[in-house]
């Protein structure tokens, strides 16, 4: 679920960099200056979440992350708290402010030991100070070792800046990883907290611009975007009172093959709670009952060839083409037709699977589609491995829609949304575990096709329909995420779409 207190300009590491090198160079703040906020910040946070911890164990590394640890540690002792700083690596590599950090904390009477492996920790509040956004290649040595010996003990953890041996450009994991009870995240938000692995690792995630000007962030481009539902719904127009059915477009769900009736039917189902004016649904004849008697409102049509649905596809103003469609040929069929109209389409699932197969969809750029793949479709779309697309979302999301054009979603933990009118990625803050269930990619479809016929375009309905479908399924889980099913997230679309409008 979204902390909504977070900026919506996200970083990767280099720009965080030039952030610092601004505010150093340019406004004149010291870098020791910055380094005592960023300590003052956390060791806040660190209090609020832990306002009387028996003991801070303090796992510092060599760099300017360290030089972070030691300046709490500094804090802590003259708050009087009990404070125990582990050095991981050779201190006399470290330099610049973290030096003069680590020669104040000394001074102020901080003990500090050399990490070792059968360390006993069995009290307090671990901070994680190990390693920053300056990790490239996989965690080694002794951070290594400090990062399993803490990822075994049962005690809260709060990580400065980011969770060591995470990468804060792509949210991919260096080697090995921290498990982060809370993160406090300086001056530029980074990107990789927020999506792939990131969301496991960061835990609470809390944020601090460290006092920096306004200025210094207008010379610094962001490189993503953080979405916000409220800002996004303030695009929705309010209804005219002589509004009739005909305004708010015609959406035809396309699909439901044997045995994926359901499919079909949930996509026509969230199309109707979001308000499209006319829905129907091509699918196989023998689905047809199930689905009137679920959704009287859906115009339920029986094609068993491409032939028969070209009559039904002329009076649509857009296509959802996908949920339960299949890859056999009645599918093909289907899309085969789908693809030949101008209107905007939804393309999801197996469609996905048809379009990156290249057998039924022959021109594979358009600028009114929105397509809809989870790691394993944008795999096959791209010709890659779903391992290469997670190990940067951003980069893959990008390379979709420079490929086939429109608007691109890639689902995942922090879903992205790709298009061609916005500079940045966007990144949805929303969801929760509880949506890993069947389903949810049917819901979607049907979200962004009503979007769709109500005027939105693609890149509006994909930002727009990705933060609308995970608030609700936010709201689905205060019930609790185990056991949640896609349908729960019909009411609160209604609700979310009616009340935050």
């Amino acid at each position: 679920m979204a902390n909504n207190n977070l900026p919506t300009r996200l970083y990767r590491a280099k720009q965080v960099r030039e952030l610092d090198r601004v505010a150093i160079e340019e406004q004149g703040i010291p870098g020791f200056t910055l380094m005592r906020r960023a300590a003052k910040a956390a060791f806040t946070i660190l209090l609020a979440q832990y306002p009387e911890p028996e003991k801070l164990t303090i796992f510092c590394g060599t760099g300017n992350n360290g030089g972070d640890g030691y300046a709490m540690a500094s804090l802590a002792r003259q708050r009087g708290l009990e404070v125990a700083l582990i050095q991981c690596g050779d201190a006399g590599k470290i330099s610049g402010d973290a030096l003069q950090a680590r020669q104040h904390a000394l001074q102020d009477g901080v003990e500090v030991t050399d990490f070792s492996a059968d360390l006993v920790i069995e009290q307090g509040v671990i901070i994680d100070a190990l390693l920053g956004t300056g990790l490239s290649g996989d965690v080694r040595g002794v951070s290594a070792e400090a990062i399993g010996l803490i990822n075994s003990l049962d005690l809260p953890v709060l990580a400065v800046d980011i969770p060591s041996g995470l990468c804060s450009d792509a949210g991919r994991v260096l080697g090995n990883a921290l498990y982060a009870d809370h993160t406090v995240s300086f001056i530029g938000l980074k990107q990789g907290l927020l999506t792939g692995a990131g969301p496991d690792y960061t835990g609470a995630l809390h944020f601090h611009d460290l006092s920096v000007p306004e200025t210094v962030f207008q010379q610094v481009a962001s490189s993503s975007e953080r979405l916000d539902l409220p800002q996004l719904l303030a695009q929705l127009p309010a209804r005219q009172a002589s509004a009739h059915k005909g305004h708010f477009g015609h959406v035809m769900v396309t699909g439901g093959d044997s045995g994926m009736a359901g499919a079909a039917a949930m996509a026509s189902q969230a199309a109707c709670r979001v308000g499209a004016g006319l829905i129907s649904c091509a699918t196989r004849p023998e689905h047809i009952p199930a689905i009137i008697a679920r959704s009287p409102e859906v115009m339920a049509h029986g094609v068993i060839s491409g032939q028969e649905i070209e009559p039904l596809l002329a009076a649509a103003s857009v296509v959802v083409v996908g949920p339960g469609l299949g890859q056999g040929a009645w599918g093909e069929q289907l899309l085969q037709k789908v693809a030949e109209l101008t209107v905007p389409l939804v393309v999801d699932a197996d469609a996905l699977n048809l379009l990156a197969a290249g057998r039924v969809i022959k021109n594979r750029q358009r600028d009114n589609w929105i397509l809809t793949p989870h790691p394993g479709e944008a795999a096959r779309l791209l010709g890659c491995s779903t391992a290469e697309v997670q190990q940067d979302r951003f980069a893959a999301a990008a390379e979709l829609q420079r490929r086939y054009g429109g608007a691109v979603i890639l689902k995942g933990a922090g879903t992205l949304v790709a298009d061609d009118e916005n500079s940045q990625v966007g990144l949805c803050p929303y969801g929760n575990p509880g949506m890993a269930t069947g389903g949810m990619g049917d819901v979607l479809s049907g979200v962004l096709g009503a979007l769709l016929a109500q005027g939105f375009s693609p890149a509006q309905a994909a930002r727009l329909g990705v933060c609308l479908h995970a608030t609700a399924g936010d709201r689905a889980a205060v019930q609790g995420q185990r056991g949640m099913m896609a349908t729960d997230l019909l009411p609160h679309l209604r609700t979310l779409i009616n009340q935050l409008a």
